[in-house]
Parts: C-alpha cells; sequence; structure tokens
C-alpha cells in the first residue's frame, strides 16, 4: 500500500493547476514584453512566419525549397535576449515557467534508457503524506539510526541492542518480504526507539507505515465494533489496519486485556500474515508474561512469525535525566 488511487490523482491534478497557473504567468509576461518592446513581438512574429512557410513547402512537397530558406531564429534568439537585456530584463524572462524545472511540473522524469520514474518533487509529497498519514505522533522524527547511542550499555546488554540494531537494519533493507519484529524487555531500552528508526527509514522509501500504541488501538478497534452506525467506519478502519506496509504496535501489555482484545490481536496478526504484510510489536512483557497474558495461537503466530529482539539493561530516558541533572 502506498499512496490510494485518490490520493495520487489529487496530487497529479495539483500539477496540472501549477502548469496552468505558469503558463499563464508566462503569457502576462509576454505581454507586457511586447507592450515594452513592440520590435520582441515583430521578431516572434517572423519566426512564426518562417515555420509557416517551410511546412507549407514541405507539405507540398518541396523539400528542396523548403531547406533553402533562410533560418531567421539563430539571430532572431540573440536580438531577443539584447532586447531583454536592454529593458532590464533577465535573458531567460520569457522561459517556460516551472516549480520544477526537473520535471517541468509533470511528476516524473525520463531517464537515459526511455523509462520514466517519479520525479523527487513527487516523492518528497508522497513521503510528506505517508508521514502524515502514519500517526507517528508518537514516534520522533529524530529517531534515526545515525543517532543511536551505545553510552549507557554494557555486556550482555550491549549485545542485545547490537543485535537489534542489526535486526532493525536487515529489516529496512529487505523489507518487503513480510518479515516482523517482536521487540521486547524491560522499560526504557531502545524498543520504541528502534520502531521509530524502522518506520522513518521507510516512510523515506515511500512505504506506508501506521503507528498506534495498543491502548490506542485497541480502543479504535471498540468504539466502532460496539456501535451499530459504525459498520463502514470499522470496515474502513480494518481495511487500511490490514493492508499498511507496516504496523507498528506499541506497549503491547498496556491495554486492559479482555476477550475482545485477544480476538482483536489475533485477527490483525492473522490477516496481515495472510497478505505478507510486516508488522511490529513492542513490548514490557517477557516471553513468559506474553504467552499467559494472551491465548495460545496469539503467541503461537508471534513465535512462529516475529523475529524475537529481546532488549535489557537500565532505563535509558531515565539514565539521560539524571545525567542532565549532573551536569
Amino acid at each position: 500500500m502506498s499512496l490510494s488511487s485518490s490520493k495520487y490523482r489529487e496530487i497529479m491534478r495539483q500539477y496540472e493547476i501549477t502548469r496552468d497557473q505558469n503558463r499563464i504567468q508566462m503569457e502576462e509576461r509576454r505581454e507586457q514584453v511586447y507592450k515594452e518592446l513592440p520590435e520582441f513581438q515583430e521578431l516572434d512574429a517572423a519566426v512564426s512566419a518562417y515555420c509557416s512557410r517551410r511546412l507549407r513547402l514541405l507539405l507540398g512537397d518541396s523539400p528542396e525549397a523548403a531547406a533553402a530558406l533562410e533560418n531567421p531564429i539563430p539571430k532572431v534568439i540573440l536580438r531577443k535576449k539584447a532586447l531583454l537585456r536592454s529593458a532590464g530584463y533577465p535573458e531567460d524572462y520569457l522561459e517556460p515557467i516551472y516549480d520544477c524545472p526537473d520535471c517541468k511540473d509533470t511528476g516524473y522524469v525520463t531517464l537515459e534508457s526511455g523509462i520514466q520514474e517519479k520525479c523527487h518533487c513527487l516523492r518528497a509529497q508522497e513521503q510528506a503524506y505517508l508521514y502524515e498519514q502514519s500517526n507517528l505522533k508518537g514516534i520522533s522524527e529524530s529517531d534515526r539510526f545515525s543517532n543511536l547511542s551505545y553510552a549507557y550499555c554494557q555486556g550482555e546488554d550491549l549485545e542485545h541492542l547490537r543485535g537489534a540494531v542489526r535486526i532493525s537494519e536487515d529489516f529496512v533493507e529487505t523489507f518487503g518480504e513480510g518479515k516482523n519484529l517482536l521487540f521486547y524487555g524491560t522499560v526504557g531500552t531502545g524498543k520504541s526507539f528502534l520502531s521509530g528508526c524502522i518506520a522513518n527509514s521507510l516512510l523515506e522509501k515511500g512505504f506506508s507505515v501506521i503507528y498506534f500504541s495498543a491502548v490506542s488501538l485497541f480502543e479504535s478497534l471498540a468504539r466502532y465494533s460496539f456501535d451499530g452506525n459504525a459498520k463502514e467506519s470499522l470496515y474502513n478502519f480494518c481495511k487500511e489496519l490490514y493492508n499498511y506496509d507496516l504496523v507498528i504496535v506499541d506497549d503491547l501489555g498496556t491495554e486492559v486485556l479482555s476477550s475482545f482484545v485477544t480476538s482483536q490481536l489475533f485477527t490483525l496478526l492473522n490477516e496481515r500474515e495472510m497478505r505478507r504484510k510486516s508488522t511490529i510489536i513492542s513490548t514490557n512483557l517477557n516471553l513468559s508474561e506474553l504467552r499467559d497474558r494472551y491465548s495460545d495461537r496469539v503467541f503461537s503466530r508471534v513465535s512462529k512469525n516475529f523475529q524475537l529482539c529481546k532488549l535489557s539493561g537500565p532505563d535509558v530516558r531515565m539514565c539521560q535525566k539524571l545525567n542532565g541533572i549532573r551536569s
């Protein structure tokens, strides 16, 4: 899942509007120049007359006569530039106007091979939209692998963190293969941070990501499920939930447990597995607590289909606060 077709059409429509606006601006500039520099309009008319005459000769099977016509265009170009300079305009004042010169406001560039690919400006709009839709308020844009610090870990805790980072980076590099991750361990050891690193990296690559705390996810599902007038909203919510490229469920175990929660969690895991979509779960529960809290079939899905990443050690956030106080 990337952009919806409706959102894509909306973006392409905006490109069309931009082209129209720039075309109008260019015509206004041309009228302004014609008014100030009548010779400029005469030069344009001369070029137009030459092109029309040459075309008539070619269509009339007179290629020799067409070739014999003196081409005024090179001299006209030089004269027009001189006129613009003399009136205080830049030489390219009447060149086509583009917000993005690379794609000429079409959203696509043509490679040397002839293949068209999305321009950087279109990719930027896609990324901005995907981030807006990702619900990543619980994750900072500064959650990046490059900002990772190992300063508060040592020994076995450090090995756990390094292993989790390697797995996370590989998850990003090979994304699209339906892999899943479970980050588990004590509070403040980097589980949410690594989820954020993955989310931000994949958003930059144009994948769709959505983030939920476990509490907000199951509250949303309950609100739609138990409202008889919200069947369509429930359908649309679940459709997106099951089809996002990546779903992140943070702090599993903090929600109020019920049979409804257990059932919805299993459905989420099962539906996304069938669609070969990736899921990341973070929890402060250990594996035994995870098994005891949820049903055997939920734990079986997780243990079978998720790569398990244990994180341990001190609460990094608390360490940072204490260091800040000391300094």
